[in-house]
């Protein structure tokens, strides 16, 4: 668990890869045809539903802690008020959305369903350790709120408002990465997706706008 929260940022690359490949063959629908393109504006939407979680998560989360940080685990106090007192990690919960969404514009229903396993057994580890580190640090506090509040899947009851009041600074700042992110892989899979299929390269207006857009909205907050 250790060991793969520390290379954890690089999953996502491994997905892309393997959703590349699972476009070999095209599934039905066809990329092109209206069923295709709804399911994939239906894989858009849980994408940047996620997202939203992790901007609802980050947006009250108090400095050091819930970070991108990768070599070593830190936690300067223990999150159990806003979204973590709905679940232990919000964050994961998110990031699953996101991956789902966009496993979706395959329109190949066995690799959504690897996706969904791969994710399981890779986080399942990852999440045992952070809360290994979590008891250690924060002992009865951790015990008693880990025994009301499911790891991965919310419950939609007992919501705690939390001390500190939404930062979208803090927002801005910290997910300007995930928005390009979920731009680039639906663009990068929509085109591959259309050129297996069609067997030519083809940039359509609505997506390089929706390239072009997030693009900019990155540039801008990383600058």
């Amino acid at each position: 668990g250790n060991w793969l929260f520390r290379w954890r940022s690089f999953l996502p690359l491994v997905m892309v890869a393997g959703a590349l490949l699972a476009l070999f063959p095209l599934p039905a629908p066809d990329h092109d045809s209206l069923a295709g393109d709804l399911l994939k504006l239906v894989g858009l939407l849980v994408s940047f539903l996620g997202l939203l979680g992790r901007a609802f998560t980050v947006g009250h989360t108090p400095a050091r802690t819930s970070g991108r940080n990768t070599v070593i685990q830190i936690a300067d106090s223990l999150n159990t008020t806003g979204v973590y007192s709905l679940v232990r990690h919000p964050l994961y919960s998110a990031n699953f959305l996101i991956g789902l969404g966009l496993a979706v514009f395959t329109l190949n229903p066995w690799f959504v369903g690897i996706y969904t396993l791969t994710f399981w057994l890779y986080y399942e580890r990852i999440m045992m350790a952070e809360e290994a580190f979590l008891k250690s640090q924060f002992s009865y506090q951790f015990d008693a709120w880990a025994a009301k509040t499911p790891p991965f899947c919310p419950r939609f009851h007992g919501y705690v408002k939390p001390p500190l009041p939404f930062s979208l600074k803090n927002v801005l700042k910290r997910e300007y990465n995930t928005v390009l992110q979920i731009v680039v892989v639906a663009f990068i899979l929509e085109v591959a997706g259309d050129a297996f299929q069609s067997h030519q390269l083809r940039f359509s207006t609505g997506w390089l706008v929706f390239l072009a857009v997030g693009a900019a909205t990155w540039f801008v907050l990383r600058m």
